[in-house]
């Protein structure tokens, strides 16, 4: 492991002896984010496991994007945050933890305050070195690695998975990699991604091979993820006037004790020039199908992140105004007909202000997947710079 890294870091420290400017430059960008809301567990969940019925939050983050450019083609980014999470009582689902991803090698995160009412974390997201060159480029650090076509689920997305019901944030984790991509032209590359383990055999390792065909984007996958070998694909282009994608992975392990499939298929549409809609099917292999064979825990610790095996996805906006955006989302479990519900308002207050209201309803009887989910009501302020 040691030497592909010294390796990579080499072919980049020979590109920056060969092109480095006389003078570097540099950029910082970012955003902040201030999320007050109110959220009511049903009164079953309540009385059950024992929380409070209703719970205050008011949730900040900052994020600060400094980019440091030797040369046109040789740039270092960094992404830190720091974020806080006030409360008048704590929920079954954490809306604010520290980022300590299964694909981070170093633990970049620290905890200021962790308090009854109140926990401050920071973090580094975003740390990486890259490199274009001629027929393509290699990326050393921790990043994202974009895989996947889904609009609300991503199966081949293997490195930065997200929970689509956790609406409080707004960034995949970064994995720390080595990813090199290898550009043929004519739409066409392929990507080897290198995730390093303090166990060099627990490491995980894949490639992506794309390109395009008759105006429709293909891809294959393939590699060594958790100790599973996966083999996947995804596709995306227009079906008439409309949008479709895909993609899917078959998962199986060495003595074939883990074996399962995961796909979506999904459609879009914009109607007119204010009307968007989106649809999306998803089967989740490695769901259960019966709510008492629910792991709730492995949910609650962040590795999976549905529970059931067959879901649903509706999804509209609509233009009131240039700068006025109404949205509705429904995620629907099929096997326990539970699901929710999202109703937003999104409002631009100036170029880089942006305001919203929004109500996540949740629905389904007794543990069923998103009873456990409380209603929430919230409002949001993000400004960018």
């Amino acid at each position: 492991m040691i030497r592909i890294i010294r390796c990579s870091v080499l072919i980049i420290i020979f590109g920056l002896h060969g092109n480095l400017s006389a003078q570097t430059e540099y950029e910082i960008t970012g955003y902040f984010i201030n999320m007050p809301l109110y959220q009511k567990p049903s009164k079953e969940f309540t009385e059950i496991f024992g929380y409070d019925n209703n719970i205050l939050t008011n949730i900040s983050r900052l994020r600060i994007r400094p980019t440091l450019y030797f040369t046109n083609d040789i740039w270092l980014n960094t992404e830190y945050e720091i974020n806080s999470l006030l409360f008048n009582s704590a929920g079954l689902f954490n809306l604010l933890e520290i980022t300590n991803s299964r694909r981070q090698l170093i633990d970049l995160s620290w905890n200021l305050s962790s308090g009854n009412q109140l926990i401050i974390n920071h973090f580094i997201d975003r740390l990486y070195l890259k490199y274009n060159f001629e027929f393509g480029d290699i990326t050393i650090g921790r990043q994202r690695i974009a895989w996947g076509t889904g609009r609300v689920w991503n199966p081949t997305d293997l490195f930065n998975p997200i929970n689509p019901a956790n609406f409080a944030k707004t960034e995949k984790d970064g994995v720390d990699a080595i990813s090199f991509k290898w550009n043929s032209g004519n739409f066409t590359d392929i990507n080897f991604v290198f995730n390093p383990s303090k166990k060099i055999s627990n490491s995980n390792y894949g490639f992506r091979f794309r390109t395009n065909y008759n105006e429709y984007d293909f891809s294959i996958v393939s590699g060594n993820f958790d100790d599973s070998y996966i083999i996947g694909c995804d596709f995306a282009g227009n079906l008439y006037d409309a949008g479709i994608r895909g993609e899917g992975i078959y998962s199986f392990e060495d003595n074939n004790s883990d074996v399962y499939l995961k796909y979506i298929l999904g459609l879009d549409y914009q109607f007119t020039p204010q009307f968007y809609s989106a649809i999306e099917y998803h089967y989740n292999g490695k769901g259960k199908e019966g709510i008492f064979n629910y792991e709730l825990n492995e949910l609650l610790n962040g590795k999976i992140l549905n529970l059931g095996k067959h879901y649903f996805y509706l999804g509209s906006s609509y233009l009131l105004s240039p700068l006025f955006t109404l949205t509705f989302s429904n995620i629907f479990n099929i096997n326990d007909s539970s699901g929710y519900v999202i109703l937003s308002g999104n409002y631009s207050l100036s170029d880089n202000i942006d305001a919203s209201i929004g109500l996540q309803k949740t629905y389904g009887n007794k543990f069923s997947e998103y009873w456990y989910y409380p209603v929430s009501y919230y409002l949001k302020c993000e400004m960018f710079f």
